[in-house]
């Protein structure tokens, strides 16, 4: 039999995901595990590293005793700008899992504005100074291991994204590697030569010793050791940031077409031949890259979306979270001028704003949990629209829908308050999995499964679309609200 199926490892945030993808694009077994988080601080998120891997072990273990096929490759999609620091000789991290969320290295980051590197830092790697990216979150871990600077420069200790975490436990220590999607995110990359930049590494006090080798996302980075029921020997054929491998998965191998990813937070991006360097509050970013091909994108990343909605069903103590407050916000029919900024985090893109703190405005006596419900689904979609114009103005041309996908996806009345708010079109991609399938596909071309990206379009993607039907007053009127109530996040 030949091996015509690909194992995709969805590493998340709250879970991580197994899926058996066979040629022609279907999802033919599934497996999951939930994962936890911690908050040991106000704003700091962090989660147990080794977790993460036992729980790639468990799901992928799951997904392959439910159907027995040969299997041709190993793709990997991933939560970004997460770090972990682990010693070379025992494969133990030192310390906890810095997930992307958690802004602990704020003081650092103020520090570099305070010396005026925003400008050289954007130049150099398409990102703004903030608490998000990878490189400050390592040099806070490297700072509190004892001689972790020391041991870092001597090969001791090894630094990486969850991308490199797990292909390190996957081949059992012999590849210490990342891919460029995950690399660009740390600000330690130089955006247009691809390489770690010596300039960013001193500036950081990161050792290049310490650092995985970049490669493209398309790339065999080694074969797999026997893991629980994952066998030995399968090619480690794509890694992929979450959003960059959605991206893909939504078969977006040009420029003309955004995507937002809806999930603990949320992402829109947009592919762009050249690195476009943006200074309105969006990212410059590596698409994904193959042996022979690197696209680049614009990127705004927001902090907290689908989150919040979790934060406020366990803040009203409904027994289920998510669903128990979609249920809430269904039961009106607007937030009643009720408006929430999850800004748990403070605001990523396009504000960038480390200091705002959340706030919920615009409540009357006649306010209730559900108007809070409504209020808070609809901030998912204000965001959305802040960083969709913002896009538009980088771009210098129109964009004529927004195609989504993500676990908040899901929610019909989002995505229907989301086209309303944008005034354009929202195209959901039927597939729950976008962005497991686009590591599959990257790990296909990679091994031969399919020979072209012409082969994947032609692979059937099921989508539902979402038309605006809100008139123009009114949507400029609850924007003109949102707006307010940011304003009044960041005055602090």
């Amino acid at each position: 039999m030949s091996a015509e199926h690909i194992l995709a490892i969805d590493q998340g945030t709250t879970s991580t995901k197994a899926l058996l993808i066979d040629r022609r694009g279907r999802v033919v077994s599934f497996a999951s595990r939930p994962l936890s988080i911690r908050y040991p601080q106000p704003t700091w998120v962090e989660q147990d590293a080794r977790e993460l891997w036992e729980s790639v072990v468990a799901a992928a273990s799951e997904c392959l005793e439910r159907v027995t096929v040969p299997l041709a490759a190993i793709g990997i999609c991933n939560q970004r700008e997460s770090v972990v620091v682990w010693s070379r000789r025992t494969g133990e991290p030192v310390g906890p899992c810095v997930v992307w969320q958690c802004r602990r290295s704020a003081p650092l980051c103020a520090e570099l504005r305070g010396r005026g590197l925003e400008n050289f830092l954007r130049r150099h790697t398409g990102l703004a100074i903030d608490p998000l990216f990878s490189a400050g979150k390592a040099r806070w871990l490297l700072d509190h291991t004892p001689g972790g600077l020391r041991r870092a420069a001597d090969g001791e200790l090894l630094i990486g994204t969850v991308d490199s975490w797990l292909l390190w436990n996957l081949t059992g220590g012999a590849v210490h590697a990342c891919d460029v999607t995950n690399a660009s995110r740390t600000q330690l990359l130089d955006i247009c030569r691809l390489r770690w930049d010596p300039e960013l590494l001193s500036l950081f006090s990161i050792p290049e010793a310490a650092l995985p080798k970049v490669y493209p996302s398309s790339w065999i980075f080694g074969e797999s050791l026997r893991h629980g029921s994952l066998p030995a020997g399968v090619p480690i054929a794509a890694l992929a940031g979450d959003s960059h491998a959605a991206l893909f998965g939504h078969a977006i191998f040009a420029p003309g077409a955004v995507k937002a990813t809806y999930g603990t937070g949320s992402s829109l991006m947009t592919v762009t031949s050249q690195p476009v360097l943006s200074y309105r509050g969006l990212s410059t970013t590596v698409a994904w890259a193959r042996a022979d091909q690197v696209m680049y994108a614009l990127e705004g990343n927001i902090s907290v979306t689908g989150s919040a909605v979790q934060w406020l069903g366990e803040f009203l103590r409904l027994p289920n979270p998510a669903d128990g407050v979609a249920e809430l916000a269904a039961s009106v029919d607007d937030s009643g001028g009720v408006y929430l900024v999850p800004a748990f985090v403070g605001l990523g893109a396009p504000y960038w704003n480390d200091v705002a703190r959340g706030l919920l405005t615009g409540l009357t006596r006649g306010s209730t949990g559900a108007h809070a419900a409504r209020a808070t689904i609809e901030s998912i979609a204000y965001q959305v629209r802040d960083v969709f114009e913002v896009m538009e103005r980088d771009i210098r041309e129109p964009l004529p829908a927004l195609l989504a996908d993500g676990g908040a996806s899901r929610n019909d009345s989002l995505m229907q308050f989301q086209a309303d708010i944008l005034g354009r079109p929202v195209v959901r991609s039927e597939s729950a999995h976008v962005s497991a399938i686009g590591a599959a596909w990257l790990a296909g071309l990679a091994t031969g499964v399919w020979t072209s990206p012409k082969q994947l379009e032609a692979i059937p993607r099921p989508e539902q679309r979402f038309e605006p039907a809100m008139s123009e007053d009114r949507r400029a009127r609850l924007y003109s609200g949102w707006l307010s109530a940011v304003r009044r996040a960041m005055e602090r």
